[in-house]
């Protein structure tokens, strides 16, 4: 069965790619279909795992309907408890139901306490309903149960960025990368990160390694964008800007950060408009890129 897990996405304040960090699928597969073999188990219970697992992305309705079946039909099994409970709770931080979500991770942790996965996850939940302390507690216990738990370090990272311990955000990021270094997205959020931080010729080699793997990923075009943005390269940062929108017209970092560009051009028509319209995605824009360093 598969362990889906939580993550986040910078622009909570310097949250990107990322709000349930990966969905990334744990290696209990083969220990399932062994025990399905084993036991001659009903194709209803085979469907059911499909959809705990998240087969069908519909919505997360079909996911929570199988979830809640494993739940009901395998009373005795921990395993299987413990990862539907996790699973069930991913679906339902996704349709923003955080305290049934916070109550399944927590099931799933009592069932399983050295099961990292939930701990990430409800650290997720709580971050997402502003609870950070305890977001913050639970990324930890995570840590220290798996040392090399990208997902939480990552979102560990961001909480810390968002919490203003730049210092605290770049160092695990850094050991996210020494985790698990090809993990999608890891490189921008070092790249902002850094950005914030001042370390300008750091912040573009994470951004150019991030373009690299991933040659067609706005956010990542647009965090460049930012770092020549903060550079004083009015030219690239717009050219980046314009490919990061083009991805993704709605993009609202782009859109401020290429009417700066213009404005320091001495585009003020061009300028005025990009910057209406991000301020129309995203009212709080002006005041975040304040905090970012650009006025």
């Amino acid at each position: 069965m598969v362990e889906s897990e939580s993550n986040c996405t910078r622009r909570d304040v310097g949250l990107r790619r990322y709000a349930f960090r990966g969905s990334i699928y744990g290696a209990l597969a083969v220990l399932i279909l062994g025990f399905i073999a084993a036991s001659a188990l009903a194709q209803d219970f085979l469907s059911n795992v499909e959809l705990c697992n998240g087969s069908d992305r519909s919505s997360p309705e079909p996911q929570i309907r199988g979830c809640s079946e494993l739940l009901k039909s395998n009373a005795e099994n921990v395993l299987i408890l413990s990862i539907a409970y996790n699973n069930r709770g991913n679906a339902y931080t996704t349709q923003g139901q955080y305290d049934l979500a916070i109550e399944d991770f927590s099931k799933s942790i009592n069932l399983n306490p050295g099961f990292a996965k939930p701990l990430n996850n409800r650290g997720v939940a709580h971050k997402k309903k502003g609870e950070f302390d305890l977001a913050m507690k639970d990324f930890d216990a995570a840590i220290n149960l798996d040392s090399n738990y990208a997902d939480a370090f990552v979102n560990r990272a961001q909480l810390r960025e968002k919490q203003g311990d730049l210092p605290g955000a770049l160092k695990d990021f850094d050991e996210a990368i020494r985790a698990q270094p090809d993990t999608d997205g890891i490189r921008n959020e070092r790249c902002w990160a850094r950005a914030i931080s001042g370390d300008l010729q750091g912040a573009l080699a994470d951004c150019n390694e991030a373009i690299r793997r991933e040659p067609n990923v706005a956010t990542d075009l647009d965090s460049r964008g930012f770092v020549y943005l903060k550079s004083g390269q009015w030219d690239l940062a717009i050219a980046d800007f314009n490919s990061a929108l083009r991805l993704d017209p709605k993009l609202a970092s782009s859109l401020y950060g290429r009417g700066v560009a213009k404005q320091r051009k001495g585009d003020s028509a061009g300028a005025k408009t990009d910057i209406a319209a991000a301020q129309a995605i995203n009212k709080n824009i002006t005041a975040e890129f304040a905090d970012y360093g650009v006025r």
